[in-house]
């Protein structure tokens, strides 16, 4: 690139160039003593540089592996010619609240870049985040409210399920009602998420873009109570139930319910909320603190507790780390800012003191046996290989268990699976017509991406359910006259 920003080099080998690049992060000894987000963005030479990288495949596997089907080449295009504001319009057109899960991604477009394997794959997300910030701030974001469509959905959870659906058909011209049980919107957004992976405003910024499009939020309620089902179908012409995680899976040990063994969940949580919450308050200052599991949830406990002052911190995985479900780009983070790591060990048993305080977690050795259902080797214990940790606060991330759908009220017309979940056909649609349902309430314990994919394919359905219906509010009353 010359100095005028033109691109000299050949297009034809710049798939070569550009190799080896990483997202530009603060220093992991600067970030430890903040909870400000870690990444900065790209400049827009650097951005061009690598959107010319992408070859423009005429099949591309990029978007095959995004869950949310971002049209990756269009915007990767529009980049490299240097049309950046073009490339926000087209990368906000086609996926739902970017900038919130852009941060949230483990980035699986970029494992399936036709490049990986040949060369570093196109820095996709980091071109991604990149065009969030320059089409906020060069006002290239769509907010124009579109014209009503005449029908009404209500959507049940504020959370990342819900505002995707509620977001996709504020779009498509739908007036739109979200309920939740809580006192704000934004469920695992706004309380389980630390603020040095996404920073509160980005959040803030989508619901009052959401309130902007005529979306409505109904708070402290409890469908199928208040309002009742038999309500919701009557107000509303669809009604979606959608939520993204299940229940938080326990630490099952001798010794689990001594002083000092929290959910991981909610020391976060405490670290995230102002207002107090049920639980007593998890300090970790000057502590030892081992975190046991090794999916996101462990990384940001880890990360969490260094910057709460910890005296050492240590996470236990009974795998290896090949194994570990955490986003790889966190795992490298927590390592880089001091978090240790005992891979191939499993808890047996908390230890503690005659006063009830942990002191320790004994663990065994395991090696990696036949596959289990998931496609994860099955952790095998080595006898007599246990092994003592000495901890002080011991922070359970096991990650999620499927929680049965709770029929309050008359939800209890809602047909469920013999696993308790949600029965919804390959639409999304329960037995209730014009009722649908996604996420953790249909599929049980999953990533919550899977969740917001539900939300969009749930969005459709509805879409397509109501187009009938749609029209006919649509239609011109009267005798027309002849064309």
């Amino acid at each position: 690139m010359e100095q005028d920003g033109t691109i000299r080099s050949d297009p034809r080998y710049a798939w070569r160039e550009g190799g080896g690049f990483a997202p530009p992060k603060r220093s992991a000894t600067e970030r430890v003593s903040d909870f400000l987000e870690i990444y900065s963005f790209l400049d827009e030479r650097t951005a061009r540089e690598q959107a010319l990288r992408c070859i423009q495949c005429p099949e591309p596997t990029c978007v095959e592996g995004c869950p949310v089907n971002n049209r990756i080449p269009e915007w990767m295009g529009l980049v490299a010619d240097g049309r950046f504001a073009e490339a926000a319009q087209v990368l906000q057109a086609s996926t739902c609240m970017e900038e919130v899960f852009s941060r949230l991604c483990a980035h699986p477009c970029e494992a399936r870049c036709v490049l990986e394997g040949r060369a570093d794959p196109v820095a996709i997300n980091a071109i991604e985040r990149f065009l969030h910030d320059y089409g906020f701030s060069h006002g290239a974001v769509d907010v124009t409210i579109p014209p009503l469509n005449g029908l009404s959905v209500a959507v049940m959870n504020a959370g990342p399920c819900g505002l995707t659906c509620a977001y996709d058909l504020a779009r498509l011209g739908y007036a739109v009602t979200v309920y939740d049980a809580r006192s704000a919107p934004g469920g695992l957004l706004a309380q389980g998420i630390p603020r040095f992976r996404m920073e509160q405003g980005l959040l803030e910024r989508r619901l009052a873009l959401l309130e902007r499009l005529g979306v409505r939020f109904q708070l402290q309620a409890r469908p199928g109570v208040a309002p009742t089902l038999r309500e919701l179908r009557t107000q509303f012409d669809a009604v979606f139930f959608g939520a993204a995680l299940g229940q938080v899976r326990p630490l099952e040990i001798p010794g689990a319910e001594l002083r000092g063994v929290h959910q991981g969940l909610t020391f976060i949580v405490q670290r995230n909320v102002q207002a107090p919450i049920e639980a007593p308050p998890i300090e970790v200052c000057a502590r030892r603190v081992v975190v046991v599991g090794g999916g996101d949830v462990a990384m940001d406990c880890l990360r969490t507790a260094l910057r709460s002052g910890a005296k050492d911190v240590l996470c236990v995985y009974r795998r290896s780390q090949a194994e570990m479900p955490a986003n790889p780009f966190e795992y490298e983070n927590a390592r880089e800012e001091g978090a240790r790591f005992e891979f191939l060990a499993a808890p047996v048993a908390v230890l503690g003191d005659a006063s009830g305080n942990v002191t320790g977690l004994r663990c065994v050795r395991t090696r990696l046996g036949e596959p289990e259902a998931d496609g994860r080797p099955r952790a095998l214990p080595l006898p007599g290989s246990e092994f003592v940790l000495p901890a002080d606060v011991i922070l359970v991330a096991l990650g999620f268990t499927a929680a049965g759908f709770q029929a309050e009220g008359d939800l209890d017309q809602l047909a469920l699976t013999p696993q308790k979940l949600i029965q919804t056909d390959d639409n999304s649609m329960t037995n209730l017509p014009g009722v649908f349902a996604g996420g953790a309430l249909t599929r049980g314990a999953s990533a919550f991406l899977d969740a917001v994919t539900d939300a969009r394919k749930a969005a459709r359905a509805i879409d397509a359910h109501l187009a009938p219906r749609r029209a006919a509010s649509l239609a011109p009353i009267g005798p027309q006259p002849h064309a």
